[in-house]
């Protein structure tokens, strides 16, 4: 069949090829290029000068100047690198070249060209939309673009900001834009350093699993050193907002480890990574349970740990159709080294007149109607507690909106004590 193979046909495959393909002599001039190759370089076989003195002297293109000479001086039988071309429009390229020496009847080197700068940007700004383990899993892996999932042994943590939809609504929108890149920019860089991959941004919120697409055994103790670190740096995203005018932050961390199905999940013409399970929807409930400052980790996790684990309180809640209760813990730190950064806190109260107000209760996020009589009996000096009396009994940890004077306030309770309950206002109101 070979032999059969024309000259016509050669020179089709030349001229059609989407590679840019350049023929040099030992010497190193140009004596072939293709449609492709004289675009790509700008440059013209019919110059017929040396492969080097055709490109633009500037500082991007001296790796590519310096391989061609390496290779022609000293005669090496091939040479392959990805290097960074700037053309004489001041057009930057990326390109995959491929030197190859052959000594047939007219000894030549054969030069191929391939163009990855669209691909390479491509995948750049696919990487800047999602996570770069999960860019990686979909364009390297054979089940990468494929729908469906494993099940799998993760450790989930979900990040919440409290308080975040009234400082939202507080704060034109551009200011709203640079609050939370400045916060995610911290928390990302943190999530990634210990492994973690970001499934999504949900509102202020932050979805992360730890142990896939990328397997890793230690995932509940990186998920938990994770967490302390991304709370010790809230001092830091605070110090910055007030340096530019802008409210405080305070999160909320929930973390459980647990068999999940991950995988692409959605439609052929539209797919995510993405990752369900009760492990998730536990997650979910622990991260809802917490105040400002608070990283609640399930038992779960907390066997899969063999650092020692420093918490300061114990407790339990039945999930959502569950049968069993499930206990948590509030890390306060993991190891020998690695803890929670904060002051021990004490309440200053204010004296103030007793006040009335309206009580609701709220499931999830959204506020149940019916209303309680409530009386606020005393004021921390910071705003940030109260003391209150209610027409009904409030669990620890509930959430709650207050209605004072018109103002609505959200808070969750931390405890009942002799006089009322105490309750933490988020950091919004």
């Amino acid at each position: 069949m070979l032999d059969n193979f024309s000259a016509e046909q050669a020179r089709y495959f030349f001229e059609k090829s989407d590679d840019g393909i350049c023929v040099i002599s030992t010497s190193g001039e140009l004596l072939m290029a293709n449609p492709v190759a004289e675009k790509i370089l700008g440059i013209s076989a019919s110059d017929h000068l040396k492969i080097w003195k055709s490109i633009p002297y500037v500082e991007e293109n001296d790796d590519l100047i310096q391989m061609f000479i390496d290779t022609v001086t000293s005669k090496l039988q091939s040479h392959e690198a990805i290097v960074d071309y700037v053309n004489n429009e001041g057009k930057k390229h990326n390109l995959h070249i491929r030197l190859t020496y052959y000594k047939e009847e007219l000894a030549a080197y054969l030069l191929v060209i391939t163009d990855l700068t669209k691909l390479i940007r491509t995948e750049a700004a696919f990487a800047r939309y999602t996570s770069p383990d999960i860019a990686d899993y979909v364009l390297t892996t054979s089940e990468g673009q494929k729908r469906g999932g494993v099940s799998q042994e993760v450790t989930v943590l979900l990040s919440d900001l409290r308080g975040f939809t009234a400082i939202s609504a507080s704060l034109p929108p551009q200011d709203l834009i640079d609050l939370l890149n400045h916060y995610f920019e911290q928390m990302v860089a943190i999530i990634e350093r210990y492994g973690g991959t970001v499934i999504e941004f949900l509102g202020d919120g932050i979805f992360v699993l730890f142990g896939a697409p990328k397997d890793l055994p230690d995932h509940a103790s990186r998920a938990v050193r994770c967490a302390i670190e991304m709370q010790n740096c809230m001092q830091e995203v605070n110090a910055w907002n007030q340096e530019n005018g802008y409210p405080n932050l305070e999160m909320g961390i929930g973390i459980n480890s647990g068999t999940v199905v991950v995988g692409n999940i959605g439609s052929e013409k539209k797919m995510k990574y993405g990752c369900v399970g009760a492990a998730v929807n536990l997650t979910g409930r622990l991260e809802s349970l917490t105040i400002g400052g608070q990283i609640l980790v399930s038992e779960n996790t907390k066997k899969l740990i063999p650092e020692s684990f420093e918490y300061i309180s114990e407790d339990s809640f039945f999930p959502k159709g569950g049968i069993n209760a499930v206990s948590y813990y509030e890390v306060t730190g993991i190891g020998d080294d690695l803890f929670i950064r904060r002051k021990e806190e004490e309440i200053s109260w204010k004296s103030t007149s007793e006040v009335s107000c309206l009580l609701f209760l709220l499931e999830g996020k959204t506020v149940i109607e019916q209303e309680h009589s409530c009386t606020i009996i005393k004021r921390s000096e910071d705003g940030r507690y109260a003391l209150i009396e209610a027409d009904l009994e409030l669990a620890e940890r509930t959430n709650i909106m207050l209605k004072e004077n018109g103002d609505r306030k959200y808070a969750k309770v931390l405890r009942k004590e002799d006089g009322g309950f105490l309750i933490c206002f988020t950091f919004g109101n």
